[in-house]
């Protein structure tokens, strides 16, 4: 499915394509990151803009983070 330029806000403002090259270097900058971490923690917690976030601040739903809180 192409991203339809044409077609602003709403769900699309809540994704995050880190297939488009302008999302991705806007994503990055709007979130403090590189690129590269941006496309790990979209790897990690999926598209979700919410979810990226909440990842990249350290409450993310990685697999390492559950393991290191059951100490």
């Amino acid at each position: 499915m192409s991203d339809d330029k044409t077609k602003v806000g709403g769900q699309d403002r809540a994704r995050i394509n880190v297939n488009e090259d302008y999302e991705l270097r806007d994503w990055s900058r709007s979130l403090g990151v590189s690129p590269e971490e941006l496309k790990k923690a979209v790897a990690a917690v999926g598209d979700r803009a919410d979810k990226v976030r909440e990842h990249l601040k350290g409450g993310g739903d990685s697999p390492s983070a559950a393991r290191d809180s059951t100490d």
